[in-house]
């Protein structure tokens, strides 16, 4: 049997539409991070996307969350919101400098979420790839690239993922395309077609899909991250909920 883990969780834990949904009534903002953390598998920060976190706030947040509990990280947007990716090497390391390996064995895969009109060429992927460190320390790194624009379902591309361990997110979205491959050791899914006149976002169906997808790769021995994110994001948390009770 595979020792490999499904994480299901969201993006954030800041969003008041969730106050009395997913928080209880009343629940202290300042308390909000500990709820999230207590009940879901992982979390996706998305403000690494827009600037540095102190390293008091990472420390905070590892704090906060359980043994087994992991956060991904959303990469800095002047790594990845450029024409030439290669030339991003001192934003890159500026991004990684930020401090965030203290969370340790609670640091999951970095995001990292290429624009829209980024289009597939290989030897900038390549180079970029080059910029992108194995390990911080003695703490591993894992990888998950987002591309946005079809020109990336492409072999070669795989290829180059495969060949460092990269993975490349399975998308659900009425905008970007769908890339449903294996290049890595994990797998990383961005569901964004939640509904909000379905409570748990996704029907039964789509929701028991997801499961099944998501035990296949586990079964193959890849840990699974599957984030709720955009559509109807009030309904993020349900949606995380209710796939975690069908893993159980």
């Amino acid at each position: 049997m595979s020792d490999a883990t499904i994480r299901a969780g969201i993006g954030g834990w800041t969003f008041p539409p969730w106050r009395g949904v997913f928080y209880p009534d009343k629940h202290p903002q300042a308390k909000e991070l500990d709820y999230a953390v207590s009940h879901l598998g992982a979390i996706e920060i998305n403000a690494t996307f827009y600037g540095r976190q102190s390293a008091k706030s990472w420390e905070k947040w590892g704090n906060a969350a359980p043994d087994g509990f992991q956060f991904a990280i959303k990469a800095s947007r002047y790594c990845v919101s450029r024409s030439k990716l290669a030339e991003g090497g001192e934003s890159i390391a500026n991004f990684l400098g930020q401090g965030f390996e203290v969370l340790g064995p609670k640091l999951g895969p970095i995001l990292w979420q290429f624009g829209p009109r980024k289009t597939f060429d290989r030897d900038d992927i390549a180079a970029f790839i080059d910029l992108i460190p194995d390990q911080i320390g003695d703490l591993k790194l894992r990888h998950a690239f987002e591309p946005r624009h079809a020109s990336f379902d492409d072999e070669a591309f795989f290829d180059l993922c495969r060949a460092r361990d990269i993975a490349v997110v399975l998308e659900d979205s009425d905008v970007y395309p769908t890339i449903d491959v294996d290049t890595a050791s994990f797998r990383y899914a961005r569901l964004q077609r939640m509904r909000e006149e379905v409570v748990t976002g996704y029907d039964d169906a789509a929701l028991d899909g997801f499961a099944e997808q998501a035990r296949a790769w586990q079964a193959a021995g890849r840990d699974a991250y599957v984030f709720f994110i955009n559509g109807a994001k009030v309904r993020a948390p349900a949606a995380a909920l209710a796939l975690q009770e069908r893993l159980r």
